[in-house]
């Protein structure tokens, strides 16, 4: 009978601590999903009110349609790419980042084109739109800050030995981290052209 209880007292610690590596696991994917939840509900009021500016500026009659419809091509491909956050790789960030970053790009080429148009400067709807979307920018740098700082603690848990053996078993992987754009470490070109 004694020699049976050592092996059921390490059976049972070691399935206690696996126990707790998968708890904390699961806690803290949660978190990281629901920041990357937060992530995209931020991308998501980005494309609404690119929608709002889009008919505003419609309005300008001798506004350049192929820059309009740029905007609207990038918008569609930006809400198409969609990422599972329990299984989030660095490879669907770089989609999803790259989607996102054409759609800045024509966002950005929007604006600078509004330029020649002060009676669409001058209208409130789209100074408020404007406005918004600035605002916007700032809170999807921070949702994407508050993401890796969800993600870290949890790649720390499951790749951590002795934890790595018991994640790995049950199907935890690292998460990636949101990476941003290749070459946007450069100033970028600002170019105003009027004619």
């Amino acid at each position: 009978m004694k020699k049976w209880i050592i092996p059921i007292v390490i059976i049972l610690l070691l399935a206690i601590w696996g126990v707790n590596v998968n708890n904390k696991a699961v806690t803290l994917e949660e978190t990281a999903s629901k920041s990357w939840a937060n992530v995209e509900s931020t991308y998501q009021r980005r494309n609404d009110l690119i929608g709002n500016l889009v008919k505003t500026v419609q309005g300008a009659a001798d506004f350049e349609k192929g820059t309009l419809t740029a905007v609207i091509e990038a918008r569609a491909k930006a809400t198409s790419v969609s990422i599972d956050p329990t299984n989030i790789t660095p490879d669907q960030l770089a989609q999803f980042n790259k989607v996102q970053g054409g759609l800045s790009g024509a966002l950005k080429s929007l604006l600078v084109t509004v330029e020649r148009y002060p009676e669409l400067k001058a209208n409130q709807n789209f100074v408020e739109l404007q406005s918004q979307l600035e605002g916007t920018e700032n809170r999807i740098n921070i949702s994407r800050d508050k993401f890796n700082n969800a993600v870290e603690p949890f790649n720390k848990h499951v790749r951590t030995f002795p934890n790595k053996l018991i994640a790995g078993i049950l199907g935890f992987d690292e998460m990636g981290y949101y990476k941003a754009d290749a070459g946007s470490e450069n100033a970028p070109d600002v170019e105003f052209d009027f004619n």
